[in-house]
């Protein structure tokens, strides 16, 4: 019979709905119950596409005997990380403080108050590598709440206030300067991996904010060695096992440090994040292999994550069945030279392990390779190399695929609708540019209420009952202004304005200028969260930043631009010291000290092909941060073309920055040159 998760919107959650342990979604009633009970609540969070929460399910959730005594001694509750980060973030700060370290599954025991007193990650069912079994862990809980429930509510007390006493150092409200920037840089050169690309060791994850840190600090100062570590740590990644060289797309990250065997799940927010990084690449330096990994990238997003409603879905699985019933990590990616032979043919089969650097002893389990492009002497004849790719996609596309999150998480898509937006807009694919108007629509549609506050996540075109937090603010404000640079529809600026106007109302710490995770008005948590640095996405600090700095371009807005130049502050004391972990940070002060450039596009009509011209141009032009706005002479469209009228009736451009003006152009190139100088 299902438990009470059967009536959530989160798959992660709906995968537990038939577990035999009595779950409870995250929830005042769960808590409720606690209290009533007498019971300790298990915090249990995880997300649909992460392995060891699969497995720690199938070992334990549907075991029945560990159901009966969670059941009898516990309040459980599941929660789905990418539904709730607040939550995730408040608890994996504990979690990370007590152990030193973190990850998924989380497993966190909570008093009634929900104050946490015991923490882990992964238990298995057995004790094994000095870790206890499950149970163990749960009789141990058991046992010190029932005979030391004053020594735990103690731990739990202590815990709450360590949590509380650790505050940020935000370095002022100082935006940072040249110094500090060239400092990151200095940084970053010494944490550099120049054998293989990307910084540090093992695991390696793909570092796009870094990398688009890298491009602009190249933009603004011509810094050769910044835009070298872009470009090869770009190559090595689109080489590597990481990327999907038959279908497009990147896996979450390597677990070596050459980029070969990736771990599998692939990720929308990291699809976006590099699809924009390299079509980045390409308008810095049109390197062939950047355009070619974009538009897959694009193209891959598009294809395998776009949802009926036409919003993007949050992941793929890293696991899928090898064909023999078994779950297996990588199984719907890897081959071995035997596979290649049934698929292409003895002919075609010895070239293509070579191309791809399939080996007979595998370079993954069980003898299977997972594809790369190894640097080789040898030419291969390009045609033949797309009728292989061609013919191995559709013997891929028979075996049983991954699951799919069909979650719509609001800050991925609106990284993704940044990404496609520009993506299509650079090499004129249209149908990516429609994609990002779809999953734009859907955003406000379905994750909008009248009051302009956005949901957290939708699935089905239904809206989940989670309120949206600083990241999808600071993202879906992002992916809106730079659809409305690309489109000339000003009503996305117009959007982004309203979502920017909620977080200085009610994310901004009006004495600091710091930035909280959770609105003032969102639910009370142990600690309301506050995290300024960029993983895997950029932190909605540094999002909400880059987002207000860009609207203040677009509109002269003093509260948007000091908003933003005092959220920089942090990235003043952490950019010198950490610069892999404030990457978007660093590159919104890049577009700070750069102005950001505001580029105004008159002409007769959109559809003129001189208007098109300079329009595309502005575009591409690599100045950081740069905003774009394009309409008919005297339009209203947009502030940027207020008393900008045609030059001689021919379509003009106008440049700023700082308060000062160049002479409007009617010439491309000049246009060019003024955006990249």
């Amino acid at each position: 019979m299902p438990n009470r998760l059967a009536h959530e919107t989160s798959p992660y959650l709906l995968q537990h709905a038939d577990n035999p342990v009595d779950w409870w979604p995250w929830s005042e009633e769960a808590f409720e119950e606690a209290r009533r009970s007498g019971r300790p609540v298990l915090l249990s969070v995880g997300y649909s596409s992460c392995h060891w929460c699969h497995v720690m399910a199938h070992e334990s959730f549907e075991d029945e005997a560990t159901a009966e005594f969670l059941n009898t001694h516990f309040v459980s509750v599941k929660v789905d990380r990418e539904e709730r980060p607040d939550v995730d973030a408040v608890y994996m700060e504990a979690v990370q403080a007590a152990t030193g370290q973190g990850g998924w599954p989380m497993t966190v025991f909570l008093t009634p108050e929900a104050e946490p007193f015991y923490f882990g990650t992964y238990f298995p069912p057995e004790p094994r590598h000095g870790m206890p079994s499950f149970r163990q862990v749960l009789e141990g809980v058991r046992a010190a709440w029932t005979e030391r429930r004053d020594e735990v509510a103690e731990v739990a007390g202590k815990i709450v206030r360590d949590l509380a006493g650790r505050e940020i150092s935000y370095g002022g409200t100082e935006a940072p300067g040249e110094q500090e920037l060239a400092q990151a840089l200095l940084g970053l050169t010494r944490e550099y991996d120049p054998q293989r690309g990307g910084f540090g060791g093992a695991p390696k994850f793909p570092p796009s904010m870094v990398i688009e840190f890298l491009l602009r600090h190249h933009a603004r100062t011509g810094a050769e060695g910044a835009l070298q570590m872009a470009a090869d740590t770009c190559e090595r990644m689109a080489r590597g096992g990481i990327y999907d060289q038959l279908g497009g797309g990147f896996a979450r990250y390597s677990v070596d440090r050459d980029w070969v065997i990736p771990h599998f799940e692939k990720m929308l927010y990291d699809n976006a994040l590099l699809c924009r990084v390299y079509a980045h690449l390409w308008r810095a330096t049109g390197s062939e292999l950047a355009r070619r990994v974009a538009l897959e990238t694009a193209d891959f997003m598009v294809r395998e994550l776009r949802t009926e409603q036409g919003g993007f879905a949050s992941a793929l699985d890293a696991d899928s069945d090898d064909g023999s019933g078994r779950h297996v990590e990588g199984a719907y990616y890897v081959w071995t030279p035997e596979q290649l032979r049934e698929a292409l043919g003895d002919e075609d089969a010895e070239p293509a392990a070579r191309y791809f650097g399939v080996t007979e002893e595998g370079t993954f389990e069980e003898g299977a390779s997972v594809l790369q492009l190894p640097q080789r002497d040898e030419v291969f004849d390009a045609e033949r190399v797309a009728s292989v790719r061609a013919r191995l996609l559709e013997r891929r596309a028979g075996r049983p695929a991954p699951g799919r999150d069909d979650k719509v998480v609001a800050a991925w898509n609106g990284l993704a609708i940044a990404a496609l937006a520009e993506t299509g807009a650079y090499f004129d694919r249209p149908d990516l540019v429609d994609a990002a108007l779809g999953a734009a629509d859907l955003l406000v549609r379905v994750h909008l209420d009248e009051q302009a506050r956005l949901t957290r996540t939708s699935k089905d075109g239904r809206a989940g009952a989670n309120a949206g937090v600083l990241e999808d603010y600071g993202d879906v404000a992002e992916g809106f202004l730079a659809l409305a640079s690309v489109t000339g529809e000003g009503v996305w600026l117009d959007f982004a304005g309203f979502l920017l106007d909620h977080v200085l109302a009610r994310f901004v710490d009006e004495e600091s200028g710091a930035l909280f995770d959770t609105a003032a008005d969102a639910e009370r948590l142990i600690r309301r969260p506050q995290d300024p640095t960029d993983n895997a996405v950029p932190s909605g600090w540094s999002a909400a930043a880059g987002a207000l700095l860009g609207y203040a371009a677009h509109t002269g807005s003093e509260p948007h631009r000091r908003a933003a130049e005092r959220a920089l502050g942090v990235v003043k004391a952490l950019g010198p010291r950490v610069p892999r972990f404030i990457g978007w940070g660093l590159a919104v002060a890049e577009a700070l000290l750069d102005g950001p450039r505001e580029v105004a596009v008159v002409g007769p009509s959109l559809s003129d092909e001189a208007t098109r011209a300079l329009h595309r141009t502005a575009l591409l032009g690599t100045a950081p941060g740069a905003v774009v706005a394009v309409g008919v002479a005297e339009s209203d469209e947009f502030p940027l073309l207020a008393g900008r009228p045609l030059q001689q009736g021919a379509p003009a451009a106008y440049v700023c920055r700082d308060f000062t003006c160049d002479a409007p152009t009617t010439d491309p190139g000049r246009l060019r040159e003024a955006l990249s100088s």
